[in-house]
């Protein structure tokens, strides 16, 4: 059963300036749950990292209440609350001289002291936070021999071997190519259920939330902080409103974002299966609108229709063959 890990309630927060203290977001109320991947979304500057340091204790709320495990977090001290919550931050680490092993092993600090010797129970953890992460044939090498996903999964290692309820991560993904990025989160979310941990993200990555987050959190100036599962969060019409720009639309169909076409032409398109639907993409792009109802002096037939080729009625009778959409687009469209 799904336990509450973490319960805000009408918070504010922000960080001491000169003149005072500067409030970043406020009347913000929200819940996080165990065996779950929340993912934070919001524009640069909305406060997002100030919220995940001001659930982490890094910087004093600055009003309402943050509950950890049904305790208030001024409850608890630097030592205790480094047992209930790990952190990995969005800055590269910057270590030298230092094998994966004793970096993972650093993430047992809060049980044995800065000093203090790993018993077999630590050596233990710290081996299956390797191989939960599927790094263990890393162990000996130089943390600054490593790439950034490796390091990123380093990182992750040392805060499982934290051995903590919650994680939080702040842009996890900010540094890594698109097969890291997909990587590292489907990681995240097969620990949040196979260690029914709380894994809370900050990301910029939208596409991939959307398809494998639980809850999304979504924080802008205006309305503070939503909350809800993707699919809740589409239909409510919520993301249309988060990305407010008119080049870019949610599609309710596919639950992604696609760019809007500003369409200068249409042409008549025939035929179903995936060429088809790379055919309209493709037309999309340069301006063309397609469908099968369209009337137009140009037809193109494709898919189970007429086989591999791409066939391309043209006005005049004229009819031509092409092997592939590059040159369907050499044919059809007009710069």
């Amino acid at each position: 059963m799904k336990q509450e890990t973490i319960s805000i309630n009408s918070l504010a927060i922000g960080y001491k300036t000169k003149g005072g203290t500067k409030i970043v977001a406020g009347n913000i109320s929200a819940k996080l749950f165990s065996g779950e991947l929340t993912c934070l979304l919001g524009a640069n500057g909305v406060g997002k990292s100030t919220l995940l340091k001001t659930l982490s204790s890094f910087i004093p709320k600055v009003g309402g209440s943050i509950s950890i495990l049904g305790k208030e977090i001024e409850g608890y001290t630097e030592q205790s609350i480094a047992t209930k919550i790990g952190v990995v931050l969005t800055e590269k680490c910057e270590v030298h001289n230092m094998s994966v092993w004793e970096l993972v092993s650093m993430g047992r600090t809060p049980y044995t002291g800065f000093w203090g010797k790993l018993e077999k129970e630590d050596e233990e953890i710290v081996v299956r936070s390797l191989k939960d992460v599927r790094i263990e044939h890393l162990s000996e090498k130089n943390v600054d021999t490593l790439s950034d996903g490796e390091r990123q999964k380093a990182m992750l290692a040392k805060s499982l071997a934290q051995d903590t309820p919650i994680i939080f991560l702040d842009e996890p993904t900010a540094f890594l190519d698109f097969s890291s990025k997909v990587e590292i989160m489907q990681m995240l979310h097969h620990l949040s259920r196979e260690k029914s941990k709380t894994i809370f993200i900050s990301t910029h990555d939208i596409e991939l939330a959307l398809q494998i987050a639980d809850k999304i959190w979504l924080m802008d100036k205006k309305h503070g902080i939503i909350t809800g599962t993707p699919e809740d969060l589409s239909l409510d019409g919520h993301f249309n409103r988060f990305l407010s720009k008119k080049e870019i639309k949610f599609d309710l169909k596919t639950g992604l974002y696609q760019l809007t076409a500003n369409y200068h032409s249409k042409i008549k398109l025939i035929g179903e299966g995936h060429k088809i639907s790379m055919i309209r993409k493709a037309l999309q792009r340069n301006g063309i609108e397609s469908s099968d109802e369209m009337e137009s002096n140009t037809v193109i037939e494709s898919g189970d229709l007429s086989g591999n080729r791409i066939i391309v009625h043209m006005g005049e009778g004229e009819t031509f063959e092409v092997e592939n959409i590059e040159a369907l687009l050499d044919l059809v469209v007009k710069f």
